[in-house]
């Protein structure tokens, strides 16, 4: 494989192999030792991105998620330098409902729940109407121990949900699904989706909240000072186009205290929730962080969770694409 001159691949022990010969994820280091200032090294990293950036769509597309390890990038200011060099435009989080505070630029904190709480598999966002296509997270403090961010190839997960309950799948891709949720007027830190209705439609007042929830094709309910929020049916399983794979694109198993019911009305079988819970462990490739790591993910055909922290610190911040 080609890289060019400033990338080279590198393997860890953690990648898998895939049926189209490429690893998950790719792994890509810099390529050159020149004695650079850092300024000058993260200058040249901004430059290649530029460059290279058919070669590294391409590459996304092929392994689902890429690794840049080994690069100049210290602070979140040069995070946010890596990635708006891809030129992607910036996702707005309206309608999400995990805790969030802007950094600096397009940098947000990626879930300020408690990191000794894992959060689940999901695909950024599958629960809404519109969704960023593409996440970048970066290692500003590198855990102790713990903290991984797992990521899994959701066409492998549907491909053997389909092989072990062809029923249950069948009627997800007829019917689709639909996630009712409740929150509150403040938010909840306590939870990783504790986001308020007040930050989840960015304002105060109650008939604004209606009028950007509709937009999202969103039902909204007042209960007290909170708020009942009703998607409406979504498809649980997409088709990416430039693979023409089908992938598991649904919140089915959050573990918060989200409703998830398919599109007719059926409650979602318990014991294909335990078996989707299992593949996603068995399938999964969870790298353990470094300082100055960035993580290119393609939302569109992975699912990413959190690891439970073991020992602190860790800070990992994220940028959404469209």
């Amino acid at each position: 494989m080609a890289t060019g001159k400033f990338f080279r691949d590198i393997e860890l022990p953690q990648q898998k192999p895939q049926d189209n010969g490429f690893l998950f994820p790719a792994v890509l280091s810099p390529n050159h030792n020149t004695g650079s200032t850092a300024v000058e090294e993260l200058h040249d990293f901004e430059e290649a991105i530029r460059v290279q950036k058919p070669w590294l769509e391409s590459l996304l597309q092929k392994s689902g998620a890429i690794l840049f390890r080994g690069f100049p990038v210290a602070t979140p200011s040069d995070f946010n330098t890596v990635v708006e060099a891809f030129s992607y435009a910036e996702f707005p989080y309206l309608g999400g409902i995990a805790t969030r505070t802007k950094v600096v630029g397009r940098v947000y904190t990626a879930n300020e729940s408690p990191l000794h709480i894992g959060i689940p598999f999901h695909h950024e966002m599958s629960y809404a109407r519109d969704f960023p296509t593409k996440l970048f997270f970066f290692c500003d403090e590198e855990p102790g121990e713990g903290g991984e961010t797992p990521i899994v190839l959701s066409h492998i997960i549907y491909e053997k949900m389909k092989e072990r309950h062809p029923e249950f799948v069948s009627k997800l891709e007829e019917h689709g699904v639909a996630y009712t949720d409740f929150a509150s007027d403040e938010n909840d830190p306590s939870s990783f989706t504790g986001r308020s209705w007040k930050s989840i439609f960015k304002t105060n007042d109650k008939n604004v909240a209606e009028e950007r929830a509709a937009k999202l094709e969103v039902k909204v309910e007042w209960v007290g000072n909170g708020a009942k929020l009703t998607s409406a049916t979504l498809p649980a399983i997409r088709l990416d186009e430039e693979s023409s794979r089908k992938t598991w694109f649904n919140s089915l198993a959050v573990g918060s205290d989200a409703v998830v019911e398919i599109g007719n009305g059926d409650p979602v079988p318990d014991d294909a929730v335990e078996d989707y819970l299992k593949m996603l462990e068995e399938e999964c490739v969870a790298i353990p962080w470094k300082k100055g790591d960035v993580l290119l993910v393609n939302n569109l055909m992975v699912l990413h969770g959190r690891r439970p922290l073991l020992k602190p610190p860790r800070r990992i911040l994220a940028s959404l694409c469209k």
